[in-house]
């Protein structure tokens, strides 16, 4: 019999689950309160990045990801996805912040990055501060166009017989313990023989009425977009202390320097991080700040207009791995939320490896496991308790 998927979340984490599970052949809806990609997908810089992450599950994640993406580049035309492979710049402001981030950079290439130590930073973008110690390049990093890309995704789904279904999943549907579908807030009924939770954001929320709540925090972030300029950016540049910045826990508000270009001409500038839930609410010292921070990295900037700003939510788990896995609580639950600012560079990897799950084999000969946390040690704690 064909498996009925039902994936809950059109962004571009459901979109990749929903692509890999049609490519298998199941029976797939995608069910979504709203358009596609209109969530944290649409608020994001389309990042695909290795240079970021320290080895460890959610490099490997990222490693098999750009694979991944390449592929998809290749079945569905790179002007689809908007896909470019510019390499990424990472730059140090001080002696002692080369140091670290030669270290950092050391233990990446360890463990199969591609990394080139750069002493002259402005031989590879000439604008620069000219007072920049060194860097490294990564040039296995690149982009896409988040709402292309997962609107791309989901049309090949469609092709291979994939449904789209509007409305809000409000509750689970369970015979046995087991899911058997979910119920939306028009009363329609999909059945499933596996609910796929790809709600980003909302994924913790959608767990709950799931019945296996999920520990998924909204982290507002801020990027700044400039008016339409000549090539002046030429990969992905940011500052050291951006990785700090990824793997902190803290509330507060941080920021840290990260400047790219897009095929438009325009200048994407962050990046921000802050626990306020859900408040929407314009802050202008943190646009302040950013574009203070753009400015030193780059001081062409000074004389260049903002276009606009736009803010979303990152969807934040505490340990900063993404929930990704079957739930134990209840059979038939799949999780795949909680990427935090690396969803759409993690999104295909995440698709194949619930694909692989839903399937009962590894992907491509890999344990899937070996990619990402076991899902149990995540959700329970001591003597099976829900964190």
């Amino acid at each position: 019999m064909t498996l009925k998927v039902v994936v809950v979340g059109a962004g571009i984490v459901g979109a990749a689950c929903a692509f890999h599970a049609a490519a298998a052949g199941m029976d797939v809806t995608v069910v979504d309160r709203g358009p596609v990609g209109a969530g944290t997908t649409s608020r994001g810089e389309g990042n695909v990045l290795v240079s970021d992450k320290e080895p460890g599950p959610e490099l490997a994640l990222a490693q098999l990801s750009r694979t991944l993406w390449e592929e998809a580049g290749r079945e569905l035309g790179p002007d689809r996805l908007e896909l470019e492979p510019k390499g990424g710049l990472v730059v140090a402001s001080t002696a002692e912040g080369l140091a670290a981030l030669g270290e950092f950079a050391a233990r990446q290439e360890a463990a199969g990055v591609r990394v080139e130590r750069v002493d002259r930073v402005r031989d590879l973008e000439p604008h620069l501060a000219p007072d920049l110690p060194g860097g490294v390049h990564y040039p296995q990093d690149a982009q896409v166009q988040p709402v292309l890309a997962a609107a791309a995704l989901l049309r090949a789904a469609v092709r291979r017989g994939a449904r789209r279904h509007a409305g809000e999943v409000v509750g689970g549907e369970t015979a046995g313990g087991r899911i058997t579908g979910v119920r939306t807030a028009a009363g329609d009924v999909l059945p499933a023989d596996a609910v796929v939770n790809a709600a980003g954001t909302w994924g913790g929320e959608v767990g709950r009425r799931l019945g296996a709540p999920v520990e998924v925090l909204p982290r507002r972030g801020f990027v700044l977009v400039t008016e339409p300029l000549p090539p002046m950016v030429r990969h992905k540049v940011y500052s050291a202390d951006y990785v700090a910045g990824v793997a902190s826990s803290d509330a507060g508000l941080e920021t840290s320097c990260v400047v790219e270009g897009t095929r438009g001409g325009t200048l994407l500038i962050g990046a921000s991080r802050e626990r306020v839930g859900f408040d929407t609410r314009m802050n202008i010292a943190v646009v302040t700040r950013l574009a203070a921070q753009a400015c030193r990295l780059f001081p062409f900037l000074r004389a260049v207009h903002l276009m606009r700003v736009y803010r979303g939510f990152r969807p934040y788990c505490p340990d900063h791995l993404p929930v990704i896995g079957p739930d134990p609580r209840v059979p038939g639950v799949v999780h795949a939320c909680g990427h935090e600012g690396a969803g759409i560079g993690l999104a295909p990897a995440t698709g194949a490896l619930v694909t692989a799950h839903l399937l009962g084999r590894p992907w491509r000969g890999a344990d899937p496991a070996a990619h990402t946390r076991l899902l149990p040690d995540r959700l329970l704690g001591p003597g099976g308790a829900h964190r």
